[in-house]
């Protein structure tokens, strides 16, 4: 009988672990199923539910003298122990005022600890400097080894006021089950999506010349009043 039992349970493991295996790899299949122009839509949502956070006032203070604000509306975290997650999103310049763009792009990266089932978490990146910005035109870049990306910081309004020279590349902010925090995506790996840029640009094109061109389309115009909202906070 005790065989029997263990037999049993041994099984449920297998089980539990083929499933959430089987799961990670249709991770991708499942968060690529947003068009570009429903990235974009939801990254509205997102802007507009962090806004709403008592610690807003943090981003909002980063985002003024940001070089480029990236986006992913769903990153999708799954596992078992051992998991990985994965997220489409996009990226927009500015430059003397104005915004430029979207450029899209792919997140990726494995996790080990303890994590048991699926979450959906809404990311934004503000990017500080020309070495941030570049890390988002490559074929491929890796968080915090090729760029360095640290927790936004939150808090009160003095908190976001960090030494230029101490400052990260690459801020993150996350939006979680209602929660807003600062949180490091060390590990991340970025990726040009050549299928969302020519999906949203009609034509092939590539991430440099996407964010040579303004943003005045209206799909991406209220985003871009989002932003303007948030910055007069």
């Amino acid at each position: 009988m005790v065989f029997d039992y263990s037999k049993k349970i041994f099984a449920r493991v297998v089980f539990v672990c083929l499933f959430f295996v089987c799961l990670l790899m249709g991770m991708p299949s499942a968060a690529s199923a947003a068009s570009a122009d429903k990235l974009v839509k939801d990254a509205v949502d997102t802007l507009k539910e962090m806004s709403q956070e008592d610690d807003a006032g943090s981003l909002a203070d980063t985002i003024r003298d940001a070089k480029a604000i990236a986006f992913v509306p769903s990153m999708i975290k799954a596992g078992f122990g051992i998991g990985g997650e994965y997220g489409e999103g996009f990226i927009l310049l500015k430059k003397d005022g104005k915004w430029y763009g979207p450029s899209f792009y792919n997140m990726s990266g494995a996790s080990i600890g303890i994590q048991i089932g699926v979450q959906k978490t809404a990311f934004v990146l503000v990017v500080n400097n020309q070495a941030g910005v570049d890390a988002f035109l490559h074929s491929r870049t890796k968080l915090g080894a090729d760029v360095a990306v640290a927790a936004g910081p939150v808090g009160r309004r003095g908190d976001a006021a960090t030494d230029g020279k101490m400052k990260a590349s690459i801020y993150s902010y996350s939006m979680s089950k209602g929660l807003f925090a600062g949180v490091s995506l060390d590990g991340a790996v970025l990726t040009i999506s050549d299928k969302h840029n020519k999906e949203y640009w009609k034509k092939d094109i590539s991430a440099e010349d996407a964010l040579k061109r303004q943003a005045t389309d209206e799909r991406v115009t209220p985003l871009i009043k989002e932003l303007g909202k948030l910055k007069s906070k």
